[in-house]
């Protein structure tokens, strides 16, 4: 008799272990952990530099700003958000000229310290450039004049 008991409360320890088990693995999987969003801190490269934060992202460029929600997700190395482009232009800026957002679709890969960084318009399918940012850099920007 003690044989079928000591082997009913194995047969539980099992299955308990096994449920637990699961429940760990199904917590693991849906978890937000540092590698799976873009590190915080300074991407720069020629005619770019990113600045992402916990709560915000801003990229400026020659002639142009943007912003980009974070914080931003990778998946598989990989990131694809929408965020806003604004164009800029040379000479003085009237306090009365109109900021001009437009619709930008953010997209590239990191591997290690190094991002590619691809910029498209999406409300013209205008590709604004690729650019290719290093993780601790200091951008090389030159604004429009």
């Amino acid at each position: 008799m003690q044989t079928g008991v000591y082997s009913a409360i194995r047969n539980d320890i099992v299955r308990a272990a096994i449920g637990l088990s699961l429940l760990v693995a199904a917590a693991c999987a849906t978890s937000t952990s540092p590698d799976q969003v873009v590190p915080t801190g300074a991407w720069g490269g020629e005619h770019a530099l990113l600045e992402v934060s916990a709560t915000s992202a801003t990229i400026e460029f020659d002639c142009a700003h943007g912003t980009l929600p974070a914080p931003l997700p990778l998946d598989g190395g990989a990131f694809d958000v929408a965020g806003d482009f604004f164009p800029e232009h040379g000479g003085p800026i009237r306090v009365d000229d109109p900021t001009v957002r437009r619709p930008a679709r953010y997209s590239g890969t990191i591997d290690k310290q190094t991002m590619t960084l691809r910029v498209r318009l999406t409300d013209t399918a205008e590709d604004v450039g690729t650019f290719t940012l290093t993780f601790g850099a200091a951008g090389r920007v030159f604004k429009c004049v």
